[in-house]
C-alpha cells in the first residue's frame, strides 16, 4: 500500500474501487461527480448518506468504521471527469485541529489496499476534499488533496454547484478560525419594520405549566407553557424579555416500529421585509456569526430525547433578524403520515429548563412542516408561535417561500 502526500498521484489498478474515509469522530463523507466544468450536473450527483447512490458511485458504512464511497469507473458516465471524496465534522462548531482523517483507497472487489492518505497541518477547517478519482487520457487515477474548508458542507457545495442552500455562502478554501458565539447582548434597538406578529391567543392557567386558553397572551411567569396549533407565548419572565441563549428541540419517532424516519431540522432567518437572510440546517451548522448553531444531522429518530437541536443566542442576533422559522424536512420523501409524536420545544441553554413545548397531534403525507416561528417586537421581546403547518419540500431551500409568507 502506498502512502500519499498532498497533491501526489497514482494510477488505479481496479475498476471498481472504494474510498474509506475514517477518523476518532464522527464525519459526513460524501462523493461528487464533476462535469469538465468542475461542477455536478444536478443535485443526483451529489452522494451522501441520504441519498447513497448516483451514476456510478455509491455511499455505505466502512467496515472499519466511518464511511465509504465506491466507485465503479466503468458505469461512471462519460460526462464525468472526476469524483470528488469530500468529509465534513458532525458536531456543531467542531474544527479538525487536533483530528487527522485518514482516507484507504481499497480494490472494492478484493479488499485489497492500494493506498491512503492523511491530509496534514489541519487547524481551523470544518470540510475536507480529501481525495479525488480522476480520468485522465482514458484511464482512472487517485489524487491526494487534502484542500480544507471554513464553512464546512455549505463551502464545498457551493464550489461544485450543489444547490442545498440558498444562496449558499462564498467557500473559504483557505484554512480560517471560526467565530466564536456571541455573549448575550443588551436587547437591540427595535427594527424599523418588524414582521408582523400573530396574533396571541391564550393566557397562563394552571400552577407551574401555562396553556394557552382565551384572549390576550401567555408569558413564562408561571413556568412551562404548552402551546397549541396558532397559539403564543411571549418570552418574557418576570417583567423583563428573555435575552440570553435557547434552544430549539425538534424530535419525531417511526409511526411504524421498525421503520426508520430519517428529518431534517433547520431555522431559516428573516429580515423586516419578510426576506430570507440566512438559513441554518446539516450541510451548515453556524449561521450569522455564531448566533445561531446546529447540532448536526439525526439519521433515525430513534431513541429518546431531542433528535436535532439548534441554539439561538437571542441577543447576539443583528438588529435585521426579526423572525426566525423552524422547520422540519424529509429529504428522502418519506412522508409526515409516517411519523409519529413530532415535537418542538424551547430550552434555557444555561438551565436546560424546558420554557414552552408544542406537539404535532396531526399529521399529512407531506414532507415538510413549518414547526413554530420566533419574531421580535418593537419593545425587543422575542415571542413563539406554534405553527405545524405542513408544505411540499423535502429540503430547505424550499420551506423559504411559505416560511416568509407566514410571518
Amino acid at each position: 500500500m502506498t502512502a500519499m502526500t498532498p497533491g501526489s498521484n497514482l494510477p488505479l489498478t481496479a475498476a471498481r474501487v472504494a474510498v474509506d474515509v475514517t477518523a476518532p469522530v464522527r464525519l459526513d463523507v460524501s462523493g461528487l461527480l464533476l462535469a469538465a466544468d468542475g461542477k455536478v450536473r444536478s443535485d443526483a450527483d451529489f452522494v451522501f448518506y441520504n441519498q447513497p447512490a448516483g451514476p456510478g458511485v455509491t455511499h455505505s458504512a466502512a467496515p472499519a468504521g466511518g464511511d465509504t464511497i465506491t466507485v465503479d469507473t466503468a458505469a461512471v458516465p462519460d460526462g464525468i471527469e472526476k469524483i470528488v471524496v469530500t468529509a465534513s465534522l458532525d458536531a456543531a462548531g467542531a474544527t479538525f485541529a487536533g483530528t487527522e482523517p485518514t482516507a484507504t483507497v481499497r480494490n472494492a472487489d478484493d479488499g485489497s489496499a492500494l493506498a491512503s492518505f492523511t491530509p496534514p497541518r489541519l487547524g481551523s477547517e470544518t470540510a475536507l476534499v480529501v481525495v479525488e478519482i480522476y480520468r485522465r487520457a482514458g484511464a482512472w487515477k487517485v489524487r491526494a488533496v487534502g484542500q480544507g474548508y471554513a464553512n464546512g458542507l455549505a463551502g464545498i457545495a457551493t464550489d461544485f454547484g450543489v444547490t442545498v442552500d440558498e444562496p449558499a455562502a462564498p467557500s473559504a478554501a483557505t484554512p480560517q478560525a471560526p467565530p466564536a458565539p456571541p455573549a448575550p447582548a443588551a436587547p437591540p434597538a427595535p427594527p424599523v419594520a418588524p414582521a408582523a406578529a400573530a396574533p396571541g391567543t391564550g393566557t397562563g392557567t394552571g400552577t407551574g405549566t401555562g396553556t394557552g386558553t382565551g384572549t390576550g397572551k401567555v408569558n413564562l411567569d408561571k413556568g412551562r407553557v404548552s402551546l397549541q396549533k396558532n397559539q403564543t407565548v411571549s418570552l418574557v419572565k418576570g417583567g423583563r424579555p428573555l435575552l440570553g441563549s435557547v434552544r430549539m428541540g425538534l424530535g419525531w419517532e417511526p409511526a411504524f416500529r421498525g421503520k426508520n424516519i430519517d428529518l431534517d431540522a433547520s431555522v431559516i432567518a428573516y429580515g423586516p421585509d419578510r426576506k430570507k437572510i440566512d438559513n441554518c440546517f446539516f450541510g451548515k451548522l453556524m449561521i450569522l456569526g455564531g448566533a445561531v448553531q446546529h447540532s448536526g444531522d439525526n439519521l433515525t429518530g430513534e431513541g429518546a430525547g431531542d433528535d436535532e437541536a439548534i441554539t439561538v443566542h437571542l441577543g447576539g442576533l443583528p438588529p435585521e433578524v426579526t423572525g426566525l422559522v423552524f422547520v422540519v424536512n424529509s429529504f428522502s420523501g418519506q412522508k409526515f403520515s409516517d411519523v409519529a409524536k413530532a415535537y418542538c420545544r424551547l430550552v434555557d441553554a444555561r438551565t436546560g429548563e424546558e420554557l414552552v413545548r408544542f406537539d404535532l397531534t396531526h399529521a399529512e403525507p407531506r414532507t415538510g412542516v413549518m414547526m413554530a416561528k420566533l419574531i421580535r417586537q418593537f419593545s425587543g421581546e422575542w415571542e413563539m408561535t406554534a405553527m405545524g403547518e405542513f408544505v411540499d419540500a423535502r429540503t430547505v431551500r424550499g420551506m423559504v417561500k411559505p416560511g416568509g409568507q407566514a410571518l
